[in-house]
């Protein structure tokens, strides 16, 4: 090819690139955002143990949350808030249990909290205090396990979420849970998270 025709065939082609840009620019984005995707959650529950944490005494490290809501209710034509928390079915046998699972080795203690929230009950929020640690034998592997619980303010509940097809999810008010808590240790945490809670807003009433 000689060089007039390079020069014409750049420019010819120059032109073209002019005459459909203003076309391209009209062409609507491809990106396709779904509809009340602040109610879904795509993650996947991880299974296996290849990364569960132990402690030096083979301990297994279980972390999970007692997440909780205000609900505005009226009595008398008083308004006031109800503290509800948030169960869970148990995935193998009868009861209702708060979100908790295995504390891995590629995460901190509070990022497995709330993934392991997000997993079992579809909600996640802001994470808050530790409420303490409780040492218990599972029925299933006889293995002990070093149990860790935080409070969880939600502040958004997903309407799909990885375990949704196995579990089901219920708000409840904090007496409900005293009686509907299968793990001792879990209402031991349920009582620990009152106790925080409620001296909590005595405090507040008292100012």
């Amino acid at each position: 090819m000689t060089g007039f025709s390079v020069s014409l065939f750049v420019s010819n082609l120059s032109n073209v690139a002019s005459y459909l840009s203003p076309i391209f620019e009209n062409i609507p984005s491809t990106k396709v955002v779904p509809a009340q995707i602040d109610k879904v959650v795509s993650l996947v529950s991880r299974t296996g143990r290849d990364l569960q944490r132990y402690d030096n005494a083979g301990y297994r490290q279980v972390v999970g949350c007692v997440p909780y809501r205000y609900k505005k209710q009226e009595v008398n034509g008083i308004e006031t808030q109800e503290i509800q928390v948030l169960l869970v079915s148990a995935q193998k046998g009868k009861g209702m249990l708060f979100p908790k699972g295995g504390w891995e080795t590629d995460e901190s203690m509070e990022e497995a909290a709330l993934r392991e929230t997000i997993e079992e009950a579809g909600v996640t929020g802001e994470l808050e205090e530790k409420l303490g640690k409780w040492q218990y034998k599972s029925k299933r592997h006889s293995i002990i396990h070093d149990g860790y619980m935080f409070a969880l303010l939600v502040s958004q509940e997903f309407e799909r979420w990885p375990e949704a097809e196995m579990r089901q999810r219920r708000w409840v008010s904090l007496d409900e849970a005293r009686e509907v808590c299968q793990n001792w240790w879990m209402r031991e945490a349920l009582e620990a998270f009152i106790n925080l809670k409620c001296l909590a807003d005595d405090d507040e009433s008292g100012n």
